[in-house]
C-alpha cells in the first residue's frame, strides 16, 4: 500500500514539474487544521513530508494563521507549538489580520506564482484552492499524508496550453526576459512617452511681425539692341517727262 501511494505521489509531482515548473525545494503552506490532525495521528511533519515528496521541503505558514490559533484558545495549543517551528511568510494582512483560509487564498493569488503546496484539512479552503490552477493540495487520511490528484482547473489549463489556446506563466516569464534582453520593451516605452514642454519665455522668432507677401512682378520685355531702321519707301523716279515741260511740236 505504501509503495502504491508513493508511486501515485511521484506521478502527481511529475505533472506539476513539467506543466507548472515546480522545483526543489518545495514550499508548503500549512494551516492549523493540518497540524491538529498531525498531532492526533502522531505524524511527525518535518520527518515524513520530505520522505513522502522525495525531496527537500520548506515548511511555512503566515501571521494570520498563527493569530487565528491564538484566538481559538488552549484547545489548539499543541498545533500552535508545531506551527511556531516553521517559517512565517509575510502576507498583506500584517496590521489587519483575516481568517486563515482567506489569507492562504491571497498568498496564491490567481496563478500561484510562487509555486506553493497547501496542506490543510479545511474543506471550504480546499474547494476554493481547486478553482486556482496549479495548486497541489495535501491532507491527512488514515494516519498518512496524501497528495491530492490534480484538480479539474489544473487539467483544463494544461489541455488548453497543449491545444495552443493559452500561454503558461513560465512561458510568459521567458518571453518577457527575452524582450528585455533585446530591448523591445524599452523601445516601446520611449515611443509611448511624450516630451513635456517646459514653461518659459516664448520663442523670439514667433513674436516677429509677419511680412506681407509681395505680388510677383511681371518680367520686363527685352528690348532689341539695334533700333529698327525706318524704311523709307523710294519713290520710283518717274521719267523726266513728268518733271520737264512738254516740248512744243515742230511746225
Amino acid at each position: 500500500m505504501k509503495i502504491k501511494r508513493q508511486k501515485t505521489a511521484k506521478k502527481t509531482l511529475s505533472f506539476y514539474k513539467f506543466n507548472y515548473n515546480f522545483r526543489l525545494p518545495y514550499q508548503i503552506l500549512i494551516d492549523g487544521t493540518f497540524c491538529q490532525a498531525a498531532l492526533k495521528n502522531k505524524i511527525q511533519i518535518k520527518e515524513q513530508m520530505p520522505k513522502y515528496l522525495m525531496g527537500e521541503v520548506h515548511l511555512c505558514t503566515t501571521n494570520c494563521v498563527m493569530k487565528e490559533l491564538q484566538s481559538l484558545g488552549s484547545d489548539l495549543f499543541g498545533a500552535k507549538l508545531i506551527l511556531q517551528r516553521f517559517q512565517i511568510r509575510n502576507c498583506q494582512h500584517f496590521k489587519d489580520p483575516v481568517p486563515a483560509s482567506d489569507c492562504l487564498l491571497s498568498m496564491l493569488e490567481k496563478t500561484n506564482p510562487h509555486h506553493y503546496f497547501v496542506a490543510t484539512q479545511d474543506y471550504g479552503l480546499t474547494t476554493g484552492l481547486k478553482m486556482i490552477p496549479g495548486v497541489p493540495l495535501m491532507y491527512i487520511i488514515m494516519n498518512t499524508i496524501v497528495l491530492d490528484k490534480p484538480s479539474d482547473s489544473s487539467l483544463r489549463q494544461v489541455q488548453a496550453v497543449q491545444m495552443g489556446e493559452l500561454v503558461t506563466p513560465t512561458q510568459k516569464h521567458i518571453i518577457s526576459t527575452l524582450k528585455e534582453e533585446q530591448g523591445i520593451n524599452k523601445d516601446k516605452e520611449r515611443r509611448g512617452k511624450k516630451r513635456k514642454r517646459t514653461k518659459g519665455n516664448p520663442n523670439p522668432l514667433s513674436c516677429l511681425a509677419k511680412k506681407k507677401k509681395q505680388l510677383p512682378t511681371q518680367p520686363l520685355k527685352k528690348t532689341e539692341g539695334k533700333k529698327k531702321r525706318n524704311r523709307v519707301k523710294k519713290r520710283k523716279e518717274a521719267g523726266m517727262e513728268s518733271v520737264s515741260v512738254n516740248p512744243t511740236p515742230n511746225p
